[in-house]
């Protein structure tokens, strides 16, 4: 049930391939063994509008979020990370700021209905 949401300023299409780098990331989150392939959903969510520090829009970002459900030890996230972080590092190293953040979310509050 990991969730991978890939955002970004607009001007990083202009010198990222999002949707190669979207397919590269969702093959780490395969390669990783730590879920069901079926259940790994990926997608981008482009910023038209942002603000970081006294840069204003003036500066790009990608920022990966994923969501997995808890269970995973500190290590097994640590590694993902880093494996998603190189990923990143080397196809967008021309953007300013390149984050992760690899967070768990609560099994007894997790709904989920599949037809």
């Amino acid at each position: 049930m990991p969730n991978l949401v890939l955002e970004y300023s607009n001007s990083v299409e202009e010198r990222v391939n999002i949707q190669g780098l979207l397919e590269d990331l969702h093959q780490v989150a395969i390669d990783s063994g730590l879920f069901e392939t079926a259940s790994i959903k990926s997608r981008t969510l482009r910023c038209h509008h942002w603000l970081i520090g006294e840069q204003g829009d003036s500066v790009d970002f990608i920022h990966l979020s994923f969501e997995l459900l808890d269970g995973r030890s500190g290590q097994q996230k640590r590694e993902l990370s880093r494996q998603l972080m190189a990923v990143l590092a080397e196809q967008a190293s021309q953007v300013h700021s390149l984050t992760i953040n690899v967070r768990d979310m609560d099994k007894d509050s997790f709904q989920k209905i599949i037809y």
